[in-house]
């Protein structure tokens, strides 16, 4: 699979759907990207892509050992699929020229294509490469490594980065001032998306993959089970992502069986089957293990039971995950909301209620790119008021 190009056909597709009598409008633009999802470019101006993008649940074991030798015990680095795993990897594998390439996550590398400067990051994003959001800059630890030169500059999500490329501008018509600010991940996305602002609230956001996010007054990091910590403003956004989710959903069912089946299902009835539903083997949270196996048998000759059990078993993996952050410190979750395609399924939030013990929400809005947006409202505001204090001097 060309994921490069294939990425890039999307975000132009996707400016090309902008309807023309609206593009004229647009003032700011961001986006979100896969969390630890890797690209390994040519720091030129060609920024070519030196190697195939790491993805966001591919491991590098190989290269764990020598990230735990020189990181903090249990840091968020310590995972064979972090960020710094798969650049120490790379890194090892002394390709010619190693030390002119530039690392980047998959949304700065998207809006790199609309901006054009290289090497701009976030600090949602730049988290597993080693980033600390707290003191706003990469550890002592990192930066005496011989690949640092290879890291990103890091913003807060959301800070204006420069104009939209004029190639851009002419080509689909937006406005000579339009921006383009820095992104975060997804998971971060459809939590702003939810307008959750209070400790205690949580956001689960069911794509692909499992991501809980619990907004908390204390920062909490372990690698051993996967957990880590997003600085939002004042607070700190805790959590994780397991690699079950609606991938696995959507190998097993179409959309319209999921749909037709789920109708039949009762949600106030536990299911006795109990699944580990993953694609391939490897999860990260709550349980951090690259070789756990997907437990997905016995099959029941009802799909109706078979879609139930699933449905319950990533219910049981979300409710591990809230019990683990809070055993660990973090403020007790009270009320979660829900964000992403399985949003859609309100047999499944209902599944989700009874199994957390928690109030279980759809968020008004379930769109990661909601949050995306309200990115690029942030750095568009902060470029007027930038504006107006130059004008008033």
């Amino acid at each position: 699979m060309d994921w490069v190009s294939s990425w890039k056909a999307t975000l132009f597709s996707l400016l090309e759907d902008i309807p023309i009598t609206v593009r004229s409008l647009v003032s700011s633009i961001s986006l979100d990207g896969t969390s630890a999802t890797t690209l390994i470019l040519n720091s030129s101006e060609s920024g070519e892509v030196l190697c195939q993008p790491f993805l966001y649940n591919q491991s590098c074991p190989d290269a764990l050992p020598e990230v735990k030798s020189i990181a903090p015990e249990n840091h968020t680095v310590c995972s064979g699929s972090s960020t710094l795993c798969k650049l120490v990897s790379w890194w090892n594998t002394e390709v010619p020229n190693r030390e002119s390439a530039v690392l980047l996550h998959q949304a700065d590398w998207l809006l790199w294509l609309l901006h054009g400067r290289l090497g701009v990051s976030d600090y949602n994003n730049a988290l597993k490469v080693g980033y600390d959001p707290e003191s706003e800059s990469y550890p002592s630890w990192l930066l005496s490594q011989p690949y640092s030169q290879l890291l990103p500059v890091v913003q807060a999500p959301g800070t204006s980065i420069c104009n939209l490329k004029e190639s851009i501008r002419s080509q689909f018509g937006f406005p000579d001032d339009c921006i383009v600010c820095t992104g975060t991940t997804d998971s971060i996305a459809a939590f702003l998306a939810a307008r959750a602002t209070q400790p205690g609230k949580a956001v689960t956001s069911l794509g692909s993959t499992l991501a809980i996010k619990l907004l908390s007054t204390k920062r909490v990091d372990d690698a051993r089970y996967g957990v880590y910590s997003h600085r939002l403003d004042d607070k700190w956004l805790v959590g994780g992502a397991s690699n079950t989710g609606g991938a696995i959903l959507r190998q097993l069912f179409s959309d319209e069986q999921l749909e037709i089946l789920s109708q039949e299902i009762n949600p106030m009835v536990a299911s006795p089957l109990d699944y580990y539903p993953l694609l391939t083997s490897g999860e990260r949270f709550p349980i951090a293990d690259p070789n756990l196996a997907p437990r997905l048998l016995p099959r029941p000759e009802s799909d109706v039971e078979y879609l139930h059990g699933i449905l319950e078993s990533i219910a049981r993996i979300e409710g591990k995950g809230y019990k683990l952050l809070k055993e660990m410190g973090a403020t007790e979750a009270e009320e979660v909301w829900t964000a992403g395609g399985g949003a859609k399924n309100d047999k499944w939030i209902k599944i989700r209620q009874r199994v957390l013990g928690l109030p279980v929400k759809k968020a008004v809005h379930t769109e990661a790119s909601y949050g995306a947006s309200l990115l690029a409202l942030k750095g568009a505001k902060s470029k007027t008021e930038e504006r107006f204090v130059k004008q008033s001097m």
